[in-house]
């Protein structure tokens, strides 16, 4: 059995609940597997733990109609909870079908055809390299998938690192202590995470460190069981580094890699470990690469151009020893 503890955020109870517990009551009427206690902002659900997490989803889906309508009538409580099939959904999880429902009323899912594959080899294995451009959506919907298995309990943590190459700035001129010097490094991370978890459930996360954010260069001596662990912008770490990280797995851990080749910040670009790690690893049971395509860029419509434009200027050097005339 599995209890599941929500706190209500960003909406009033009596708005979800309804006068004398009239919309409560339709809500419970939805889930007569679980066994629901409601006090205040409290909510408890106990039952199998694939029907928690739906419910705990589904309430979710609730508070961020209202977040984004200011309304939450009986009416459209049942429309929503009837979205998607009920526990028939659940027991046929597609990989496109939303993945979870974020802040603001944002539905996190699966866009795009790699996307979708992402997902799906997530599901199946243990390590994934997601490789591609940028804008093709691989870290969020990493991260998206992290969340998920949190909320699921499938993970009891996450874990997100990135490789702090100093980009074309020194870290030792940059104002503050370790952690503000870092942090710009990881503030894409702190991004994705903004748009799926509740600003407060956020920072009591991270607090508890249930969600950890940190620099490749801290993996080091670790063991990571029992965790979500993502890197992110692989193309940054060298050989030794990625064995170093991808040695960390321990037990009942996912891992998923992600980079994109054309953005290496190395000194040297031949530096980057990420494609011979990805093949070294190729063919190895438990372990499936992504690979994205421009055609993948859910981005503004121009990223797409420029993406284009760019890789076209570098293979152009590739072929002539220089770039070509403006």
């Amino acid at each position: 059995m599995d209890e599941r503890v929500i706190i209500l955020e960003g909406i009033e109870p009596i708005n979800l609940y309804g006068v004398n517990n009239l919309k409560w009551e339709k809500i419970k009427g939805y889930f007569p597997r679980l066994k629901i206690i409601a006090r205040g902002h409290v909510i408890k659900a106990l039952g199998e733990p694939g029907e928690t997490a739906f419910f705990e989803e589904k309430i979710f889906h609730l508070v961020n109609h209202f977040q984004k309508e200011n309304e939450l009538s009986v009416e459209k409580i049942g429309e929503l909870l009837e979205a998607e099939g009920g526990f028939s959904a659940l027991a046929s999880f597609s990989p496109d079908r939303a993945l979870l429902y974020g802040t603001e009323g944002r539905v996190v899912k699966a866009k795009t055809k790699h996307q979708v594959e992402m997902v799906e080899k997530a599901r199946l294995n243990d390590l994934v390299f997601a490789i591609g451009p940028a804008g093709t959506g691989k870290t969020y919907m990493a991260i998206a998938l992290a969340v998920r298995a949190l909320r699921d309990r499938v993970v009891k943590r996450i874990i997100l690192s990135r490789p702090a190459v100093e980009a074309e700035e020194k870290l030792g001129f940059l104002p503050g202590d370790m952690k503000d010097k870092l942090d710009p490094y990881l503030q894409p991370l702190y991004d994705a995470l903004n748009d799926m978890i509740p600003p407060k459930k956020l920072e009591l996360l991270m607090k508890d460190r249930v969600i950890q954010i940190a620099p490749l260069a801290f993996m080091r001596g670790r063991t990571l069981a029992q965790a979500f662990v993502i890197l992110d912008e692989a193309q940054n770490a060298t050989l030794n580094q990625l064995k170093m990280f991808l040695t960390r797995m321990g037990e009942s851990t996912k891992y998923i890699v992600t980079g994109d080749l054309t953005q290496i910040d190395l000194p040297r670009k031949s530096q980057s470990g990420l494609v011979t790690a990805e093949r070294l690893l190729r063919g190895v049971e438990g372990v499936e690469t992504v690979r994205f395509d421009p055609k993948d860029i859910v981005r503004h419509r121009l990223v797409k151009h420029i993406v284009d434009a760019f890789d076209k200027h570098e293979l152009e050097q590739a072929e002539h020893g220089k770039p070509p005339k403006p």
